[in-house]
């Protein structure tokens, strides 16, 4: 990191943008070396290549020690903690070492000292922070103690505890309205300081309450409630053991959700059919050694993790889909029994305006759209025949799109032409990214609550909760920039990275009277911010959490809706670092000072939060008591039960048109954003991704060979990307490099938060909201 508060490079900022033509991009990783290079990664995912990762990992880690402890415990039933990183269940036979490399990368993360202190930042201005790369900012260490912004010396100086409570009331109640503020969650918040936070707004009087789902699985959690009811998915561990097919959509298991490795070798190794759809060949759908798994790690035996890899063009996953469909009700002609007719007849609703879509679409515009050649979109429908038992799985490859949400729907669709769902070993099952994502949003925090929710928080807490709908994070954003939102507050994350339209996220929070931010470590969202700012250090998941009725563990929901208690296993790095539900509880207090609300009473036990929560909440029913069994408790999933909460009772048939926007035009690519795999969320580890053969660098696009050629591109050639905006707007990132890869031609692919910049606040679904970080439209040329 840089060794004085005056860096070398005054334009570092700009180049993290890629905004300085005719110059090499930073990104937003380690500053490269310049020792770059790339090769074709044929050795199996996880494996020794998993095992030397985490030992360098542990190794470097400023606490090996405690690094090495938090593997015994991690994931592990009654007593240990829950991973803070992907949301993937633990598995429930209580299996020794259920960990994987990006989870204990996550955890290492955690386990450094608290060297982000009063000192540090008063050798420090913001602005030179601000020429600080990403990764830098975050291997300052953990935060030490409440800081405050002070203008006039360009610093963070500390501030008690109680005065910055103050701070945050002050500002609130002096508002004209509770709606100009807005109150953002991560996926890291636990159930119960989840739970506080939107009784906090709620209470406060707005339901401002954007999350990182608006811009990760709303499209999943819209599209589902409107099919059958509920916005989750409907399988569990038990169905991965019984699938004969398991269908991956738009994911990259080995970084996304690496434990799921292990269960598509087990699947492999019974028979199933594993079958990747998605614009890139990844190291996932090939083969994989499991780690704990000691016999394979000791004679390098590797399990085939995929048998079939369909290329899909990006946004051409409806088109593919409905290709199947269409395949399906061909073959029922002469075999009826290729469709479940009894389970269609009692739990469906509108198959036959469904069929008489599908009929009417030619194949040539299926192949077309998907770029998958009408053979194989056949034998993907001969994979789906021969499945009693099929489970489809899905990440953000899927709903990151302008038609992120008919796209799921067309899911959903296909999986009741065969009686999917309510089927032990079949079903529906979005892949969340967070640990806690999910259980954000069953207890509360989202910005478009149902009234029945509001009602049950009403009668058990006893306030008058506003009705209208919240603003989203994108409509954040925009009302940030006008005027309208003036005080923004985030409990975890890193929302100026996140976010889309870099440029327009840090003008929209540098536009604020006030941001909170409730953080473990330094990031970008701390650099930019309000004309007055607090950090507040919170808590990690692993740290040990004491409150004045004794130890305290906190609940998570896994992607399957399985709840269980987490108990941090180490001591704080700092005594000046708070609970989640102690901090949200001190603001709660200073702001709302006539409130009945028990918040020092919650914030002392969280047994207390549980009880309430087991009043306002479905399925949370003798909430202590389930949540301490060994592996906790599964939320009731109607729809898995065949009990389909909407208007018409049963599972709808939805009848989208197919999309319009996969063929960009002349000269144009459909970009895609993507993780490293040394990378969880905006956390960048190295400019490494071994997975896809390249090391030293995140400034790349990944590109068809056909497409380099097209363009005069070798690899490693410099190139600037232009996005065209649904708004006619233009935006450029210079001096990144051409890198080839097995893509979809007309395809692209480049790392995110790094390409974030090229999603304008305008490029947003309709339907769902989220920015189409996915699907994007742009002009790769040599730089000038």
């Amino acid at each position: 990191m840089p060794s004085s508060d005056q860096p070398p490079d005054r334009g570092s900022q700009h180049r993290m943008l890629g905004g300085a033509p005719g110059v090499p991009a930073l990104g937003r990783g380690p500053e490269p070396t310049g020792r770059r290079s790339r090769h074709e990664y044929h050795h199996p995912a996880a494996g020794w290549g998993a095992a030397r990762s985490v030992g360098r990992v542990l190794a470097r880690a400023g606490e090996p020690i405690e690094g090495f402890r938090s593997l015994l415990v991690m994931n592990h039933e009654d007593g240990g903690f829950d991973c803070p990183g992907c949301a993937w269940p633990d598995d429930p036979s209580g299996l020794r070492l259920d960990i994987c490399e990006n989870g204990v990368k996550h955890a290492a993360w955690e386990l450094t000292a608290s060297d982000a202190d009063r000192a540090f930042f008063a050798s420090h201005t913001v602005s030179a922070l601000a020429e600080w790369s990403d990764h830098d900012l975050e291997e300052v260490g953990r935060l030490a103690e409440p800081m405050s912004y002070d203008p006039a010396t360009d610093t963070y100086q500390p501030i008690s505890w109680d005065d910055a409570f103050a701070l945050v009331g002050e500002t609130l109640r002096g508002l004209d309205s509770p709606d100009r503020a807005a109150f953002y969650t991560s996926g890291r918040l636990s159930n119960e300081a989840t739970f506080l936070y939107q009784l906090w707004v709620r209470e406060f009087g707005t339901n401002n309450l954007p999350d990182c789902s608006n811009m990760c699985h709303e499209a999943s959690g819209r599209a589902l409630n409107a099919a059958i009811g509920s916005g989750k998915g409907t399988v569990d561990l038990n169905d991965w053991e019984q699938a004969d097919a398991i269908w991956l959509i738009g994911d990259n298991a080995a970084s996304n959700a690496p434990r799921m490795l292990t269960w598509l070798a087990e699947a492999d190794r019974r028979g199933a059919q594993l079958v990747h759809i998605n614009p890139l060949v990844e190291a996932a759908s090939r083969r994989t050694i499991v780690p704990h798994e000691l016999v394979d790690m000791a004679t390098f035996r590797t399990t085939r993790i995929g048998t079939m890899n369909v290329q899909v063009r990006i946004g051409g996953d409806l088109a593919l889909l409905r290709g199947v469909a269409k395949a399906l009700f061909e073959a029922a002609a002469d075999d009826p029994s290729v469709l479940d007719h009894d389970f269609l007849a009692r739990y469906t609703h509108g198959l036959d305006d469904y069929r008489r879509l599908v009929e009417a679409t030619r194949w040539s515009d299926l192949v077309r759209d998907s770029g998958v050649p009408e053979r194989a979109i056949r034998a993907l429908a001969d994979s789906y025949r021969r499945s009693e038992r099929l489970i489809v799985a899905w990440c953000l490859g899927i709903t990151q799109h302008e038609h992120g949400m008919d796209t799921v729907r067309e899911i959903v669709n296909l999986l009741l032409l065969g009686g999917h769902l309510g089927r032990e070993g079949a079903g529906l099952c979005p892949v969340r990214g967070h640990s806690n994502v999910q259980g954000n949003r069953t207890c509360g925090v989202n910005h478009r609550p149902d009234d029945a929710f509001l009602d049950r928080l009403a009668e058990v807490c006893g306030i008058e909760p506003p009705r209208g709908h919240g603003l989203g994070t994108v409509e954040t954003i925009e009302a940030m920039r006008r005027g309208d939102v003036r005080v923004f507050v985030s409990m975890g994350g890193n929302f100026a990275l996140a976010a889309p339209d870099t440029p327009a996220t840090f003008e929209a929070l540098r536009s604020c009277d006030l941001t909170v931010q409730v953080s473990t470590k330094l990031n970008r969202s701390h650099i930019v911010h309000g004309r007055r700012a607090l950090i507040l250090p919170c808590l990690a998941r692993s740290d040990r959490d004491v409150r004045a009725s004794g130890p305290q563990g906190v609940t998570v929901e896994d992607a399957m809706s399985m709840v269980h208690m987490s108990y941090g296993m180490k001591d704080p790095t700092s005594p000046h670092q708070r609970s989640e539900c102690a901090i949200v509880a001190g603001m709660a207090r200073a702001t709302l000072p006539e409130s009945r609300t028990p918040w020092r009473e919650y914030a002392d036990d969280y047994d207390r939060i549980r009880d309430t929560m087991s009043r306002v909440l479905d399925g949370f029913e003798d909430f202590n008591r389930r949540a301490r069994h060994p592996h906790g408790f599964r939320i009731r999933q109607l729809a898995r039960e065949r009990v389909f909460r909407t208007p018409s009772g049963r599972a709808e048939f939805s009848l989208a048109a197919l999309p319009d926007d996969v063929h960009p035009g002349p000269d144009r690519l459909l970009l895609t954003t993507v993780r490293s795999h040394d990378q969880f969320n905006t956390t960048i580890y190295s400019n490494d991704d071994r997975y896809r053969g390249l090391k030293g660098l995140r400034t790349v696009v990944f590109m068809n060979e056909a497409d380099m050629r097209a363009r005069g591109l070798g690899d490693f050639d410099p190139v600037d990307i232009t996005s065209v905006s649904k708004d006619g707007s233009r935006r450029t990132v210079f001096g990144y490099r051409a890198v080839t890869y097995e893509i979809a031609r007309g395809c692209a692919a480049g790392y995110m938060p790094e390409l974030n910049v090229l999603c304008g606040l305008a490029d947003h679904s309709p339907t769902s909201g989220q920015p189409v970080t996915k699907h994007l439209v742009v002009e790769v040329r040599p730089s000038t």
